[in-house]
């Protein structure tokens, strides 16, 4: 290679740095930006979480202090007041007062208590478990009416507790002497692939104790 090569090759070479420190100083506070971005991004997440755990274990510990002490009574005021530190433990705490208010012997405020819970901004599973132990709570105080009302409403299809409900409405139906809609409603429970083994097992058993036949559920179908 000639030395006038060389000088050119040395010549573009060093165009090529200088054009590639200029891109660098126009657009290099891009990459800066970006990496800080991902960096602080990864911090706030991580520190996210931690007060996320934190929270969660300071609740956990509230809640079982709580629930220690030894009197229903005891311990549906200490729930009360109890500290949570993570808002989606609130529905948590109200299944748990009003359990421990049915304990104490007080319906009427486990049944308020359950009434509230159903009607906050929660998964409608907690909603609908709430408002099916509402209806049970005030089972002495709610007509047979109100109360097959209450569970039909919450045994339509794809509802949560719908077949608990359902199962609720055959014993209505047994109270009420109306024993052929009873069997009825029970085998379509026991029949039912959703079914858990012990609700297909009561379902079974009333069947038999009111002088039906249960039905087999079919082969390949039980436990989906």
């Amino acid at each position: 290679m000639s030395d006038t090569d060389s000088f050119i090759d040395e010549v573009t070479e060093e165009v090529r740095r200088d054009a590639l420190f200029a891109q660098f100083r126009r657009y290099g506070w891009i990459a800066v930006v970006a990496v800080v971005a991902i960096v602080g991004g990864a911090t706030w997440n991580e520190y996210n979480k931690s007060q996320t755990a934190s929270a969660a274990q300071a609740t956990g510990d509230a809640l079982l202090f709580a629930l220690g002490t030894p009197e229903a009574s005891e311990q549906a005021a200490a729930l009360q007041i109890a500290d949570l530190q993570s808002s989606d433990a609130e529905i948590v705490r109200q299944l748990l007062l009003s359990a421990a208010q049915l304990d104490a012997g007080d319906a009427e405020a486990a049944a308020a208590t359950l009434n509230a819970a159903a009607t906050t901004d929660v998964d409608a599973v907690y909603k609908d478990l709430a408002a099916f132990k509402a209806v049970l709570a005030q089972s002495d105080t709610l007509s047979a009416q109100d109360r097959r009302i209450a569970f039909e409403a919450l045994s339509a299809p794809g509802r949560p507790m719908a077949l608990f409900a359902s199962e609720q409405i055959a014993l209505l139906e047994i109270e009420a002497g109306n024993t052929e809609a009873a069997i009825t409603r029970l085998q379509t429970i026991s029949l039912d692939a959703g079914a858990s083994a012990g609700l297909r097992q009561r379902a079974s058993q009333l069947i038999v104790a009111l002088g039906g036949e249960p039905e087999d559920l079919p082969a390949g179908t039980e436990g989906q």
